[in-house]
């Protein structure tokens, strides 16, 4: 765990990649595979992560993601796109996959799919979406925590115009809305301003709270 913590430590929002280094795809896939075991509400998994290799496709979101260089410059981009509602058949989908994966059909397990589709389903499309995407930052986390065991450069964004995003990879096609996009890649040996600053967080005092 300390080796992690030093990881996190060394980890910070980078502002410049190094656009001639690429990720190894190893370690992109242990990464997308850190982010497919996480935790989500359910085990429903209500978003999907999109890997944007084409780089005209990247050259076209840049310009609404406030021009931000490392849209392109990054060795990789993940987009995190969440469903845009729960239906019966994405919720039963999931169950059917746990069903058939463990072999066996349990009551307990079948009673909370229906109360999961009597919830979930006539609950409005933006409701529902929210709570996906609720689940997609869980696993932006992950990613953020396997990219720095991996020594891996991230910088997670939210800033970015979704519906541009959503037209540009036709996402609406797909029933996803995008959610927060993440470059990954190998900090800039130079250009980064933020590269050499102290990392500041709260004190464990101020940021932690002990009931007893």
């Amino acid at each position: 765990m300390s080796d992690l913590l030093s990881k996190l430590r060394w980890r910070y929002a980078t502002k410049k990649f190094d656009s001639a280094k690429a990720v190894p795809q190893e370690k992109v896939e242990r990464i997308l595979e850190a982010i497919r075991l996480t935790a989500t509400s359910s085990g429903l998994q209500p978003y999907e992560v999109i890997v944007v290799n084409n780089p005209e496709l990247r050259a076209q979101i840049q310009p609404h993601a406030w021009n931000q260089a490392q849209i392109t410059e990054a060795s990789h981009l993940l987009v995190f796109a969440a469903w845009d509602n729960y239906t019966a058949e994405r919720i039963n989908m999931m169950f059917d996959l746990v069903n058939e994966e463990r072999g066996v059909r349990n009551e307990g397990w079948e009673n909370y799919r229906q109360q999961l589709l009597n919830t979930y389903v006539p609950r409005d499309a933006e409701t529902n979406y929210q709570h996906a995407a609720r689940q997609a930052y869980i696993g932006l986390g992950t990613a953020l925590i396997a990219a720095a065991e991996e020594e891996v450069d991230a910088t997670p964004m939210e800033g970015f115009d979704p519906a541009k995003v959503d037209e540009i990879l036709k996402l609406h096609e797909r029933g996803l809305r995008s959610v927060v996009i993440l470059p990954l890649g190998y900090r800039a040996a130079e250009g980064d301003w933020l590269v050499s600053l102290k990392k500041v967080r709260r004190s464990r005092e101020d940021f932690v709270i002990e009931m007893k």
